[in-house]
């Protein structure tokens, strides 16, 4: 199944704790509220480093996200993982395994963003299982 929408993001980011060798070392922690197919709020911790070289960075991050999803209500947890290399940005946005609660439980998947005009734009790839491992049928 396919959800698709916007969302708007509110940064708290903190002073970078380790800058050293031309590279930033910092934490920020995120607000986000999605509409569209994903009526939900999440909140995110992210670090991330950036090198001296403009368009190269890197981040890790776990986002906690709460709502409905296509008429089912729970939460789940996405992992993040992004890179850029020079502007060329390599996004992985996954659910973590077994994180789905409520209606959710046995959400499995992988969302995508993309920026366009200062617009957030996610597209959610999911399935949910009806026995989750760990569960007999």
């Amino acid at each position: 199944m396919k959800a698709q929408g916007t969302f708007t993001v509110q940064l708290d980011s903190a002073p970078p704790y380790d800058v050293s060798d031309g590279v930033t070392l910092g934490r920020t922690s995120i607000k986000k509220q999605f509409v569209g197919d994903l009526s939900a709020s999440s909140t995110v911790e992210m670090l991330g480093a950036r090198t001296s070289v403009k368009g190269s960075a890197g981040y890790v991050a776990i986002e906690h996200v709460r709502g409905v999803l296509m008429g089912r209500s729970g939460s789940f947890v996405l992992s993040h993982t992004g890179t850029m290399d020079r502007g060329r940005l390599e996004l992985i946005l996954r659910v973590v395994p077994d994180s789905g609660s409520g209606e959710l439980t046995g959400l499995r998947g992988s969302m995508t963003i993309d920026i366009q005009n200062g617009t957030h734009f996610y597209g959610f790839d999911y399935e949910i299982d009806p026995t989750p491992s760990g569960d007999t049928p």
